[in-house]
């Protein structure tokens, strides 16, 4: 697996990526033009790209304000014993929860939340507390909202330098 994703991942693999993960929904004839590709070429690429697991899906990105979820906030929870399999299945069930990710460290769990007030907020907590103990984080902004994932390497490419080891 790992050397037909080596193939995957050339070079012009990771312009795919990149320009994807800018605009998702771009034409093949549209992706061909921009990384040098015939727009079958370009189908072909991302065809293999989905069908090796690289490209897991296609997502809207959805203004939390405009649909009435305003206020995003960070949740840790820290949990002990048996509880982590009913943490986790309560947390799918919960629509605030954004993403949750099971974490090393003081905190079992990190969460991202949206929600619609704070009274909203305190309820979800409140929906949490019987499994561990909780410690929220409200979002004030998000100067790095989310980033392209990049060729290991290509930033410091990009820009002509290198990381000296330390």
């Amino acid at each position: 697996m790992a050397l037909q994703n080596e193939k995957l991942l050339d070079a012009k693999g990771w312009q795919i990526l990149r320009e994807l993960q800018i605009e998702g929904r771009l034409s093949f004839a549209e992706l061909g033009r921009r990384v040098g590709l015939s727009t079958p070429a370009a189908a072909e690429r991302v065809k293999n790209l989905e069908a090796s697991g690289i490209i897991s899906g296609d997502r809207a990105e959805i203004d939390l304000e405009k649909v009435g979820l305003p206020i995003l906030a960070v949740i840790r929870m820290s949990a002990v014993g048996d509880v982590l399999t009913r943490i986790t299945s309560a947390v799918r069930a919960m629509p605030e929860v954004l993403e949750c990710h099971r974490a090393t460290g003081a905190d079992s769990f990190i969460m991202k939340v949206a929600v619609a007030s704070v009274e909203h907020l305190e309820a979800l907590i409140d929906r949490l507390t019987p499994f561990g103990t909780t410690s929220t984080s409200i979002v004030l902004s998000s100067p790095v909202a989310r980033n392209s994932v990049e060729r290991p390497g290509e930033e410091a490419a990009r820009k002509g330098t290198t990381r000296r080891r330390q």
